[in-house]
């Protein structure tokens, strides 16, 4: 299959059904590819990320299932989600992170000359990153940023039209950034859209990663939680228990 073959909403060879939701069986290595061929396509495209949490919100809202299964790329970004998608025999390559692939896209955008528009986190924070990915990528085209304080949405939708990026990053939460996108892509005119919830606090060090020990055997939500107990708590242990229950309904249909 050629990649260009995903610059189109709707069935993709290679993507998996699970949980009633297209998932693209890529690598990272062949996302990368396929998103710079959907910016050289220049039509706009909506990239999402699924891990467990979104997948049992996608389950109990219609809205945002039909958006997810809309978006033109669609990763998962949870060491679980590969798990279930090997018991049900739809395996996934990998897992593709939310951040890792946020920050090799920025160092694709770099490379290929092409715009990036920063959107979302405190003003501090869309700051920092702007100079982290600067040093990191001399001669990176930034188009613009913003913190993701706003109230009136055409006004930011303008400003980032007008700017005309190559890739917009916005750094809000799920599922509003979903939501977001998915009402504003068509006039953003963006070819590239991807939701990196908080990935802005991890470049700007406001928030660490795990170590890669602790990403390999699965447990980086593990690590974020000791991190942000009284926000993550509910998305972490009840979430990922009604993930658990999702995977055994869908096994047990599957086997029937």
């Amino acid at each position: 299959m050629h990649a260009t073959s995903l610059t189109r909403r709707g069935p993709r060879s290679r993507a998996v059904e699970l949980f009633g939701l297209q998932v693209d069986a890529l690598t990272m290595d062949e996302t990368v590819e396929v998103v710079r061929r959907m910016v050289a396509d220049g039509r706009p495209h909506q990239h999402v990320a699924v891990n467990a949490a979104k997948i049992v919100a996608a389950d109990r809202d219609p809205t945002l299932k039909g958006i997810i299964r809309s978006c033109d790329l669609v990763n998962a970004d949870g060491v679980s989600v590969v798990w279930a998608s090997k018991l049900l025999g739809a395996p996934l390559p990998a897992r593709i992170a939310g951040i890792d692939l946020f920050e090799c896209l920025v160092g694709a955008a770099a490379e290929d000359g092409r715009s990036v528009y920063f959107l979302g986190a405190r003003p501090e924070v869309v700051e920092k990153v702007v100079q982290v990915f600067r040093d990191r990528h001399p001669g990176l085209l930034v188009a613009g940023y913003r913190d993701g304080y706003w109230d009136d949405d055409d006004e930011v939708v303008r400003a980032i039209a007008q700017a005309a990026p190559d890739y917009l990053f916005l750094g809000i939460p799920s599922p509003r950034k979903e939501l977001w996108l998915s009402r504003h892509v068509p006039r953003l005119g963006v070819p590239f859209a991807m939701g990196v919830g908080g990935s802005f606090d991890v470049v700007a060090g406001v928030i660490g990663r795990a170590p890669h020990r602790v990403q390999r055997i699965g447990l980086e939500w593990a690590w974020r939680l000791a991190q942000e107990p009284r926000r993550m708590w509910r998305r972490y242990l009840i979430g990922n228990a009604a993930f658990v229950g999702l995977t055994a309904r869908e096994w047990w249909r599957s086997h029937t």
